[in-house]
């Protein structure tokens, strides 16, 4: 280091130096008479007209970065068309009077009106309730099956459903219950009203659900004018607005995961009076949704105390309502979806999908086929019903008609009858059920034509079990049990064919709205590349023309498009369509125009090469199921081998200090690489061959006690690194000193306490009220960000360059001293501290601000990976800049600097993996919407959602102007055109990874793992993409404004 500060010192004293001479030129000007005020104010002309051309250029570039964001968003958004599944919603609605078979004469008895439409009811009111999250184990006795096993903390705690169904096997039965994925509690009641199957689409609205408007069974129990009371989850009243009762219906906010028992006791004190003889004629169907273990579950993880107590409440909440049920009512009590070992959900894995399902009646009218079945199935494979089963079984239980697009079958035991042989009942119920999925089938053949013909395919089964059914009514009394038995497997096999051909027809894509999306990212990416690594020429000339060719392209064609005729595609789609392709011919065009100042993209250098490579050969990887589920284990691999190259490149430098210091943080960057690594949540296609560390166990959500240490040593650490890098270019100046070394250093305490106030409240540690508890926690939240955002910004906004003046003493002109030069000034002579860095340092406190907002969203081991990653990005520019590998260094082959961001963006994608997320829904850390929150607003709950998500992304977007910004002294040309190249290398490499898995997504279509590895892949790639788009254009490029200007304040333009 004692080599780094000499080489300052003598820049310093050059820069004093020459500042000597001019001082002398003007005092020999001023006493000659000359105009030295006329050089004075042409100069301060210059240095005006210098900061004008600057804002202009700096204006044009992030207008330019904010036309790539729309024409990325546009490319996402038709390929998200056509590739997120949609199915045809037919608005036929069933009614009680029109029954969907064509002889009604052959039914026994078709019902009525009065006491059933289409069956008669078996009962006149029921109280269906959801437990959120509970999983089939969760509901049946634990019974080792190997030595080894051990019971967890969800075993045994909610023994009342297996137990009465066992003890009384004619009043209830407990059955698995499966959910067709995505998992999410909006996709399941869609699922559980309708009785029909789920397009993907819909699980991205899962906290913003939108009123159902096909036929369900609660439009049809309004329609039936019975009086309807919810208590509980608050998403049903977006889905079914003005059904329920409004005096009687208490619905509570669903999104607050870190809330036990407000839900569970608002729902549990309201239901019970409701259950009193002198209530019970003030409703007919009550609909009640507890979410406490599914809170228990994302908060803890099921493996926890809290689930325990959580389960024991709903026993016995259950058993008092079973003590409070009248003889007709039916009691319906099932979990939505299951839960993974984490307690989270949204995939399609065996523990998500597995719920439970127990009815309960106090007639006795359940039955059983066989002895065998007198038990709940011990797991979850058993004899398992579908959930779209419960819409056909409670609309005919209840005397309704079955909604129009039901696909569902009538669950087995509910019409079996007592004595388990009643197969006329069961071959009846699933005759009327088959006879609706017949008639919705052939409306649905009429609406789509040829589309549809594989529907046609088991019209054979339906005539023959038709014809069987009839041949059995013929002679009611000398039909056998067997003859109807038959009858009924003959539906069953109806209907479950064609429910598997509607999950095929319903997997169909919009090919051609992918096409478009593709090739909106392609040509995208083409002129994202020609812009940073292609043109050689003077880019604000080339701004200007981009920037005026993408509006009048993007007009002229989006116009054309509006008044084309495509077929299947809406006049807003044309208009778009017209916008993106319009716009990138636009741009691409003024290309055309800067021919001679344009290169090939392919690199000369082996640092250009390298920087391809390891772009392409993740890309190419996404095409695996194996190579996407290890994805962090590769890109550490790549990351590695570019800090190796670093090191080997830093060995070869001419100068000492340029090789003892590049080598050093060569070493340095290897070595946080893979201390980062430590950090690390698995996903469940990696076990057993990976062990996760980011929670206290695997099974688990909450933070060791170990782990809470760690924001603590961040606190301690981090700052003192920072400073260290700010130190060795003599820049820990002015602000520098009290927002790194204070207000970012007490930022960062703030934040350690309240992740360890956080953990006390989730180890109930003082026996204090949670809602204080929450209060406090709350405020400390808000404290950080309105040091890191607030306080923050206007510092940054408004601070000096991190530079210092060193004067020195007045020097005496030496004897030998020859008259013709120029005596020595006889002012003090000037050293400027940090000159030498004082853009980047300047920029640097702007990343560093969002860094400190970011680790207060993160959880406590999240903490390593993001500190380890501020501290890589340090040392990253570092390397960059001695290794000649920024745009001013490595000039004039500039191919050498797309190495930067390059291994920038390596890095975001490599610390997503490393801060607790996975490409799966089940992943997302929902309870971070609530750190400086007790309700969800908007938007600030999914922001914070977004940046605990992608902190690396969003940290890395912001620092990109840092790789061109590094080691540049003040008054150095070209600033805004090397920032605006480095950009577009950075967001390239992640629009080459999005375009990757867009088209492995688009040729997998059909892959067994495309919704569970290859489709969760491609949605991160594109919201990585827009959100560094975003951050990129507004943070990272709108921030070199200030800090250019503070520089150029202090030196001139």
């Amino acid at each position: 280091m004692a080599g780094d500060v000499g080489s300052y010192k003598d820049l310093a004293s050059r820069f004093a130096k020459a500042r000597s001479e001019k001082e002398w030129k003007q005092d020999k000007e001023e006493t000659d008479g000359g105009g030295a005020s006329s050089s004075s104010h042409k100069t301060d002309k210059q240095n005006v007209q210098r900061g004008h051309a600057f804002k202009d250029q700096h204006a044009h570039l992030v207008a330019l970065f904010a036309c790539f964001l729309i024409i990325h968003a546009l490319g996402i958004y038709f390929f998200t068309k056509g590739f997120l599944l949609t199915r045809l919603v037919l608005d036929h609605k069933s009614e009680c009077d029109v029954l969907p078979v064509e002889d009604a004469s052959i039914l026994p008895d078709s019902g009525s009106p009065e006491g059933g439409c289409w069956l008669p009811a078996s009962f006149d009111r029921a109280v269906v309730i959801i437990v959120d999250a509970l999983r089939y184990d969760f509901t049946v006795p634990f019974k080792p099956s190997t030595a080894d096993d051990t019971s967890h903390h969800f075993h045994n705690a909610f023994p009342l459903l297996y137990d009465v169904a066992s003890q009384q096997p004619n009043n209830a039965f407990l059955l698995p219950f499966i959910a067709d994925p995505p998992t999410v509690t909006l996709q399941r009641l869609k699922g559980l009203t309708t009785g029909t199957l789920p397009t993907f689409i819909d699980a991205g609205s899962n906290f913003a659900g939108t009123a159902i408007e096909e036929d369900n069974l609660v439009a049809q129990l309004r329609t039936a004018r019975k009086n309807l009371v919810h208590l509980g989850d608050d998403t049903w009243h977006s889905l079914f607005p003005g059904h329920f009762d409004p005096n009687l219906t208490r619905s509570y906010d669903s999104f607050n995961v870190w809330d036990l028992h407000t839900v569970d006791n608002g729902v549990t004190d309201h239901l019970l009076p409701l259950l009193h003889p002198t209530n019970t004629s003030k409703w007919d169907v009550i609909f009640g949704h507890y979410l406490g273990v599914d809170h228990a579950g994302h908060r803890y993880g099921p493996d926890h105390p809290a689930m325990t107590a959580k389960l024991q409440q709903m026993n016995e909440v259950f058993q008092q309502v079973i003590d409070a049920l009248d003889d007709s009512t039916l009691l319906v009590i099932m979990g939505d979806h299951g839960m993974d070992v984490k307690g989270d959900h949204g995939g399609e894995s065996d523990d998500e999908i597995q719920a439970a399902l127990w009815m309960y009646s106090k007639k006795g009218v359940f039955g059983r086929s066989s002895p065998d079945y007198n038990y709940p199935p011990q797991t979850a494979r058993e004899r398992p019903v579908a959930q779209i089963d419960l819409v056909p079984t409670l609309s005919l239980l209840l005397g309704l008609p079955v909604p129009f697009n039901n696909l569902g079958a009538p669950i087995e035991e509910a019409f079996i009858g007592r004595s388990g042989n009643d197969f006329q009942n069961l071959a009846v119920a699933n005759y009327i059920v088959g006879a609706q999925i017949n008639r919705y089938k052939r409306q649905y053949l009429s609406a789509r034509g040829r589309g549809a013909m594989a529907l046609n395919a088991p019209l054979v089964r339906w005539v023959e079990a038709e014809v069987a059914f009839r041949r059995a009514s013929q002679d009611v009394k000398t039909t056998s049990s067997t003859e109807w038995n038959d009858v009924y497997k003959r539906f069953a096999t109806y209907q479950k064919e064609t429910l598997s051909i509607y999950r095929n027809l319903w997997a169909r894509f919009d090919v051609p709205s992918m096409v478009q999306g593709i090739l909106i990212l392609v040509i995208a990416l083409v002129i994202l590349l020609g812009y940073g690594r292609g043109f050689f020429g003077d880019v604000s000339e080339l701004h200007r023309s981009l920037l005026w060719r993408f509006p009048v392209g993007a007009t002229a064609l989006s116009v054309v498009a509006a008044f084309t005729h495509l077929k299947s595609t809406s006049l807003l789609d044309r208009a778009l369509l017209g916008v993106a392709f319009g716009g990138l011919a636009g741009m691409a065009s003024a290309f055309v125009s800067f021919r001679r100042s344009v290169r090939s993209v392919f690199p000369s250098s082996l640092w250009g090469w390298l920087a391809l490579i390891i772009t392409l050969a993740p890309s190419i990887g996404f095409a695996s199921n194996s190579y996407t589920i290890w994805e962090d284990e590769i890109l550490l691999f790549f990351i590695a081998t570019f800090g190796a190259l670093a090191g080997i490149s830093s060995m070869r430098q001419k100068e000492k200090f340029d090789r003892t210091i590049g080598s050093y943080h060569s070493i340095l960057f290897l070595v946080l690489t893979r201390l980062s690594s430590l950090s690390r949540l698995c996903r469940e296609e990696q076990m057993p061959f990976c062990k996760s560390t980011y929670y206290a166990s695997a099974k688990s959500s909450t933070s060791s006690l170990g782990q809470l240490c760690i924001p603590f040593i961040v606190a301690l650490f981090l700052p003192d690194v920072v400073k260290s890098y700010y130190k060795s270019t003599q820049s820990y100046q002015g602000v520098a000193i009290f927002w790194i070394g204070f207000a970012f250093r007490i930022g960062l305490l703030l934040t350690a306490l309240f992740w360890t106030l956080d953990a006390a409240d989730d180890g109930d540690w003082f026996d204090i009220d949670k809602a204080t508890q929450k209060s406090i926690r709350m405020v400390l939240a808000r404290v950080v960000l309105a040091i890191a955002l607030a306080a923050g910004s206007v510092t940054y906004a408004w601070a000096k360059p991190c530079v210092n003046l060193l004067v020195n003493p007045v020097q005496t002109s030496p004897p030998s001293s020859p008259p013709t030069s120029p005596p020595p000034s006889k002012r003090p002579t000037v050293t400027v501290l940090g000159a030498s860095n004082a853009h980047a340092t300047r920029f640097f406190l702007l990343p560093l601000n969002l860094l400190l907002a970011l680790l207060l969203l993160t959880k406590p081991m999240g903490h390593v990976s993001l500190a380890l990653l501020g501290w890589q990005l340090l040392a990253l520019v570092t390397i960059l800049h001695l290794n000649r590998l920024t745009p001013a260094r490595s000039f004039p082959d500039k191919q050498s600097a797309a190495i930067g961001p390059v291994i920038l963006a390596l890095l975001a994608n490599y610390h997503f993996f490393k801060t607790g997320h996975q490409a799966t829904l089940s992943s997302i850390q929902w309870e971070s919407a609530f750190i400086p929150l007790s309700t969800p607003r908007y938007p600030w709950s999914p922001l914070l959602v977004l940046g605990n998500t992608f902190a690396p992304q969003i940290l890395c977007a912001a620092a990109v102007p840092l790789t061109a910004l590094w080691g540049r002294p003040p008054k150095s040309p070209g600033i805004v055109g090397d920032v605006g190249q480095a950009s577009a290398t950075f967001l390239a490499t992640h629009a080459t990874t999005n375009l990757a898995t867009t088209l492995w997504a688009a040729w997998l279509r059909r892959h067994l793992m495309l919704y569970r590895i290859f489709s969760p892949r491609w949605m991160v790639g594109g919201v990585v993409l827009l959100v560094s788009d975003a951050v990129v254009a507004f943070v990272g490029i709108g921030g070199v404004r200030w800090s250019v200007e503070s520089v150029a304040g202090a030196f001139g333009w």
